[in-house]
């Protein structure tokens, strides 16, 4: 009965340890043990948060987060920098263009979640690199480790035996190793010794730096400036708001008071193009020479702007953006009357500066009945004609070689009066009649320089004068952080260059006397990282120290007296 009894009592026991093993190894979750999991309380998530934000892991994943949110913004037109693509994105794509505002794809770098991963980021990094910063001044401040107790375990080792005595082993070591940049000091009966540190200095430079193009990012951002100005030869600009074709700002921009105080005249534009070969056409020279003023001051200076060669005023750089020509017209009334001479500006259409344009007349022309109207020429200008009966209007070459104005002629309501804003560069020709010639045709005709064409019935004329032009488009914009990026980038390549291939190594030499009377050296080294030329440093170390404290002979083992022991299989790497 006691028998039955105990084996009772004994799978009962094996069954009871079986089932708490299965409940320690189960992954299931247990009612009866989730009340003694503790709680982490307000304070205990607000830490965890902080933990997983300023992990490097963290970090990685928002840098490329950012990443890829900047593709839309490169890809989509934005809002800030071309509107008018916008609009036109829009009506192309009447489906997906809400989906694109709603997400924020039109104003990418204003939109709530780019910023929000912007500022995550940047916080990530802060916290990152405050307490490695604190724990790498206090491994500056310390001292190297003191040697391990068994150095045989390490991965670069070796050992000899030396009649010198082991102070003088050590003092020559010490000595040795600080000649090669090492921090070493005397720790018992061993120097320690540690070489490497830029490669922590690199990493956090590489952090700090990228810390730095997020702020001069940010900074640039919001207070840089860019406009555009198209300007003919002999005049001038003046940097106020009202001077730009076309202007856009960062959100805290002032115009009233961050816009630089000067002003510029284009005195001569200078192009050249290869005139045979393969290459016929393509520019050599573009340069605008310009004479400017800076702040209020009277004194004028010259300049040369050219493609690659912009003008930097007080931090505003001028960039030679676009050229073209200008051509010289006079219009006069049928009594002969001058009433406009004006220089317009011709858009090119091509990579010859083939061009269109609209010469437009507002005001005090009258036509034969003595009735105020309005004069519209579409224009179509070529610097080099192939020849009458040759081509059509598209020029030949760049340069002005065979220059020829077609004008066609309207008169009417140019639209002007009714406060919608116009393209100077195009004609409505809603409310304009053409003007007929003989044969009740439109009235067309190509002018030479020094050229008129006449209108029917003695309404006037239209010269093609001889001094033609040259315009020029410039960029003016200022960046107040691309000089800190530019900094923060080149920053960051030479510390990632750092952390990359700087190695950080300990080396230990150890001296005590043997039972023999003989001193054993024993040298070693640890890698932070896996590095092949760890051992190769050693050896050189290891010759080194040899010729100052040389091998003991050994009369029982007449091979050579320094022997490299490998590590051992398994050994812990510190």
């Amino acid at each position: 009965m006691s028998k039955t009894t105990d084996d009772a009592r004994t799978a009962g026991g094996d069954e009871a340890a079986e089932a708490e093993a299965a409940a320690q190894l189960s992954t299931a979750p247990q009612e009866d043990r989730a009340p003694n999991l503790p709680k982490l309380g307000v304070i205990g998530w607000v830490r965890w948060f902080w933990r997983q934000l300023t992990s490097m892991r963290v970090a990685l994943i928002l840098l490329f987060l950012l990443s890829l949110g900047a593709i839309p913004g490169s890809l989509i037109p934005q809002e800030g920098t071309d509107p008018t693509k916008v609009e036109d994105f829009r009506k192309a794509h009447e489906t997906l263009a809400p989906v694109y505002d709603k997400i924020g794809f039109f104003h990418v770098y204003g939109s709530v979640w780019f910023s929000a991963i912007y500022l995550l980021l940047f916080v990530s990094l802060i916290g990152c690199i405050v307490p490695r910063t604190w724990q790498f001044v206090g491994q500056l401040r310390g001292r190297p480790p003191g040697a391990p107790k068994r150095l045989t375990r390490l991965p670069a080792y070796a050992t000899w035996r030396t009649e010198s005595d082991p102070e003088q082993v050590r003092t020559a070591a010490l000595a040795m190793l600080k000649k090669r940049r090492y921090r070493a000091h005397v720790s018992g009966t061993a120097v320690a010794a540690e070489k490497g540190y830029l490669r922590e200095v690199g990493n956090l430079v590489f952090h700090i730096a990228l810390i730095v193009m997020l702020v001069a990012f940010a900074w640039g951002q919001l207070f840089k400036f860019e406009g555009g100005k198209l300007v003919i030869e002999g005049d001038g600009f003046a940097n106020t708001l009202t001077q730009y074709d076309d202007f856009k700002s960062g959100n805290l921009f002032d115009s009233d008071h961050d816009l630089s105080p000067f002003s510029f005249t284009l005195d001569k534009f200078t192009a050249t193009y290869e005139r045979s070969g393969p290459e016929k056409g393509t520019p050599r020279t573009f340069r605008g020479d310009v004479s400017y003023t800076e702040g209020s001051g009277d004194k004028t200076k010259k300049a040369a702007i050219e493609s690659n060669k912009p003008l930097d005023i007080d931090g505003t750089k001028i960039f030679l953006n676009g050229h073209g020509y200008a051509v010289p017209v006079t219009v006069r009334d049928g009594k002969g009357k001058v009433v406009s001479e004006q220089t317009v500006p011709m858009l090119p259409i091509d990579s010859n500066i083939s061009s269109q344009g609209a010469i437009k007349v507002m005001d005090g022309y009258k036509n034969a009945q003595g009735k105020k109207e309005q004069l519209g020429f579409a224009a179509w200008f070529v610097p080099t004609f192939a020849g009458a009966g040759k081509g059509t209007m598209l020029s030949q070459f760049p340069a002005l070689d065979y220059p020829v104005l077609a004008l066609n002629a309207s008169h009417g309501d140019l639209g002007v009066d009714a406060g919608l804003p116009q393209n100077v560069y195009q004609l409505d020709t809603s409310h304009l009649k053409s003007f007929k010639d003989s044969k009740g045709k439109a009235l067309k005709q190509r002018l030479l320089p020094g050229e008129t064409m006449k209108l029917p019935n003695g309404a006037g004329s239209i010269t093609f004068d001889k001094d033609i032009k040259e315009w020029v488009t410039f960029q003016i914009s200022h960046q107040p952080g691309d000089t800190w990026a530019l900094g923060g980038a080149i920053a960051a390549i030479g510390g990632l260059a750092g952390s990359l291939f700087i190695q950080r190594r300990r080396v230990w030499v150890r001296a005590v006397k043997g039972e023999d009377g003989v001193t054993v050296v024993e040298m070693a080294g640890l890698g932070r990282s896996e590095s092949a030329k760890l051992p190769e440093e050693l050896g050189d170390l290891v010759e080194r120290l040899h010729t100052q404290a040389p091998s003991a002979p050994d009369p029982d083992e007449p091979s050579e007296s320094t022997t490299a022991v490998p590590a051992a299989e398994g050994a812990e790497t510190k």
